[in-house]
């Protein structure tokens, strides 16, 4: 080897991370859909193991709904108790519920300070986790949206407030559907905007502390919705109020905004169909980035993490792919999505009106209460 070939070799292995030398198998658990599997195998992972050779990323679901975080915390609680050095779980994607309880149980590592795109997410629910403070803790992986899908054709000038939405209810009988409290979580949200609403408290419901009398205080606006129910449809899940408004059974509905999109796209929904966000604000929901307290590659952990929610990741694999709102702030993805995707996403809901209406799911124990006092309430 000549001396020039020789400093080169140098000068690489050098540069090379000390990742790239080491072999690592990074372990990614995610509750969810098959969905959420399939991004990281086809889409993260191999970008992931492209950028640090030696790491081999396996992905591994848990299952749907918050039985799928259920899972990972089983995991993780059955690894501490056997006072492991390590866990085997390295990055998990969970939702809210779960979220605050392991940090509360102490089972997350505090890693967003530290992480390169740490900053690049403001919302609350980088902070708050149903009432946990989960600050430090989590990264959004990305951000779902419950906003009032209508149909300019038939509402022209479509309510702004719940009042207004009230008030056009009672001249449109049987023109608004929505899934109850049973059928799905956009049902659900939609019952807490309007506690957020009409109640005399909003704040208290979203960061506690629980206090039963908060509930109590609740039930004039309880009392409203029964009234308003008489006059609206029942539908009976997500798909469904999109399948009504579909069928034109229905006008004005809560729907989640990547729901929407994604139905647009596919041509299962009427592309005229528009959204509006009330102003006194509806719920929505994240998924989020967690590192273990003893993940066993927690440097590695971090390192997916920040490619997960760069601005460009965000962009196309949240963005695109799904129609996901993204994780991280809208501006910062701004520049790495084409002006037809960006209005697509942003057309009738704009980043500004995100930022003031999109609110957190109620703290977990008011969560519980508040269907309970619908079923006690609306449906008797």
């Amino acid at each position: 080897m000549d001396r020039r070939t020789f400093l080169a070799t140098a000068a690489a292995l050098a540069a090379t991370p000390a990742l790239a030398q080491q072999r690592v198998t990074l372990n990614v658990l995610t509750a969810g859909d098959q969905n959420m599997v399939d991004y990281i195998t086809d889409y993260l992972g191999p970008m992931f193991q492209r950028q640090n050779p030696g790491v081999t990323v396996r992905a591994l679901g848990t299952g749907p709904g918050d039985a799928g975080s259920q899972r990972i915390w089983e995991r993780l609680e059955a690894q501490r108790r056997a006072n492991t050095n390590s866990v085997d779980v390295d990055v998990a994607v969970v939702h809210q519920t779960m979220a605050g309880r392991m940090v509360a149980e102490g089972l997350l590592s505090r890693f967003r300070d530290q992480a390169s795109t740490g900053q690049l997410s403001t919302s609350d629910v980088t902070r708050n986790a149903l009432g946990q403070n989960v600050d430090g803790f989590v990264l959004p992986m990305f951000n779902s949206q419950i906003a009032l899908a209508y149909n300019p054709a038939r509402v022209a000038n479509p309510p702004r407030t719940f009042a207004e939405l009230e008030a056009w209810v009672r001249q449109n009988p049987r023109r608004f559907g929505y899934n109850g409290i049973r059928g799905g979580m956009s049902g659900v949200g939609f019952v807490f905007g309007w506690a957020y609403a009409f109640g005399p408290d909003q704040k208290r419901l979203i960061e506690g502390p629980f206090d039963a009398e908060a509930v109590t205080a609740l039930t004039p606006a309880f009392q409203r919705l029964r009234e308003f129910n008489r006059n609206v449809v029942i539908t009976p899940g997500n798909a469904g109020t999109l399948d009504a408004m579909n069928r034109g059974e229905i006008d004005i509905g809560p729907v989640w905004m990547d729901m929407f999109y994604s139905w647009q796209a596919e041509g299962r929904l009427n592309p005229a169909y528009r959204l509006v966000l009330p102003e006194s604000g509806m719920p929505g929901q994240p998924m989020y980035y967690v590192i273990p307290a003893r993940a066993a590659n927690n440097d590695v952990a971090r390192r997916f993490i920040e490619l997960a929610t760069s601005p460009p990741v965000q962009a196309e694999g949240i963005v695109r792919r799904f129609n996901w709102l993204p994780g991280i702030d809208a501006q910062h993805v701004r520049q790495h999505l084409d002006q037809q995707t960006w209005d697509r996403l942003f057309r009738d809901v704009g980043p500004d009106q995100l930022a003031r209406g999109a609110r957190p799911m109620p703290q977990a124990d008011f969560m519980r209460a508040l269907q309970e006092a619908y079923e006690r309430v609306v449906l008797n």
